[in-house]
């Protein structure tokens, strides 16, 4: 099903790709997670905020719930933080174990910084936003303008809500097995997580498609006729006319366009934008008994085409050729898109770098 074309369009206004590197060492990716609510400091869950350098969200609760003797499936997170980065964020633990019991617990690459409990378990998506610190390195200083000026063009555009490569699986191939299992010419997924990483990766592939197709119309943030589009403030959906009233909200970022996140219980618009959906599925071979298939793992949902930049600060250090950005991003969307934005496609990971393999632009940050 998936085919090799040509990388995703950019939204920013264009120019040469920028040379940089960036996550040369944890300390250059920093991601400060925003919580939804603050914990009310009673109730079965216990809530620990945690600082985490070198290793990911999944290898933090597997270290937790070793040294705690603790089933995995007790803990509950709002996202998932990149292993390449200096951390922090709210995990929840089901257990009456005291406060004493994390304490004093010393476990590499971890530390706790405070303790509270809550009433429910921490679920995916509850969070406000994440705060973002990323140092780029080996900048020349002529690029340092136009680096700027494309941060100023996010902040008042929105930055394209594409997903990352690394939500196709390690070897990028996830999509491809989620079609193939719904074919019924490949293995099922061997448990339920599997089944979610595949289905996510098929959904993730047609919604980057329809979205590489409006930027590429210079529409990703305009409003088409019977668009299904998003309140900024509220989150709030509604079917949207394409009038010149509409076109003034979404410009000045009071709502936005969404796409498919497709399953059988995903809301439809109306009009010209449907009609634009229909023909992305069906090209991705997607008929009503597939769907159907495909929502034992995936119910289906909308997301905005793209996603505000907010809380912007930007540095510079001629002599040491780096450029330090401060910003904050909604639940879900990627900062590698960000800098892909900023430097046109030429900032390298230097993590992978330094494993030896492919650079990659894109990796989580919700």
């Amino acid at each position: 099903m998936r085919t090799q074309g040509p990388p995703y369009a950019l939204a920013s206004p264009q120019g040469q790709p920028i040379e940089a590197l960036f996550k040369s060492k944890p300390e250059d990716f920093e991601v400060h997670e925003i919580p939804a609510y603050p914990p009310s400091g009673t109730g079965e869950h216990i809530y620990i905020h945690i600082e985490k350098r070198g290793i990911d969200t999944i290898e933090a609760i597997r270290r937790l719930s070793r040294a705690l003797k603790l089933s995995p499936t007790r803990f509950g997170h709002a996202g998932m933080k990149d292993r390449h980065a200096l951390s922090t964020q709210w995990l929840s633990i089901h257990s009456p174990l005291p406060s004493s019991a994390l304490e004093k617990l010393a476990l590499p690459g971890l530390r706790i910084l405070e303790i509270s409990r809550h009433r429910n378990k921490l679920r995916a998506g509850h969070l406000r936003a994440n705060r973002f610190c990323i140092v780029l390195r080996k900048v020349a200083p002529s690029c340092f303008e136009p680096i700027r000026e494309r941060l100023e063009w996010l902040k008042t555009q929105g930055l394209p809500a594409y997903f990352g490569e690394q939500r196709f699986g390690r070897a990028g191939d996830n999509a491809t097995r989620a079609w193939e299992w719904l074919l019924g010419k490949g293995q099922a997924p061997s448990h339920s997580l599997e089944g979610r990483l595949w289905v996510s990766a098929l959904q993730a592939e047609i919604f980057n498609a329809l979205l590489d197709a409006r930027i590429r119309a210079g529409e990703y943030g305009r409003i088409i006729e019977g668009d299904l589009v998003r309140k900024e403030d509220t989150g709030g959906l509604f079917i949207a006319d394409g009038s010149l009233a509409m076109q003034e909200r979404a410009a000045r970022f009071e709502l936005s366009p969404t796409g498919p996140i497709v399953g059988p219980r995903m809301l439809w618009p109306e009009g010209e934008a449907r009609r634009r959906e229909e023909a992305a599925i069906a090209q991705a071979g997607l008929h009503p008994e597939l769907l159907s298939r495909l929502g034992r793992y995936g119910k289906g949902s909308r997301r905005p085409y793209r996603f505000p930049v907010r809380d912007t600060h930007i540095s510079f250090d001629a002599s040491n050729h780096l450029v330090t950005i401060h910003f904050t991003l909604p639940p879900g969307a990627y900062a590698t898109e960000l800098i892909r934005e900023l430097t046109q496609g030429g900032a390298r990971d230097a993590s992978l770098l330094h494993q030896g393999a492919a650079p990659t632009n894109n990796q989580s940050n919700d």
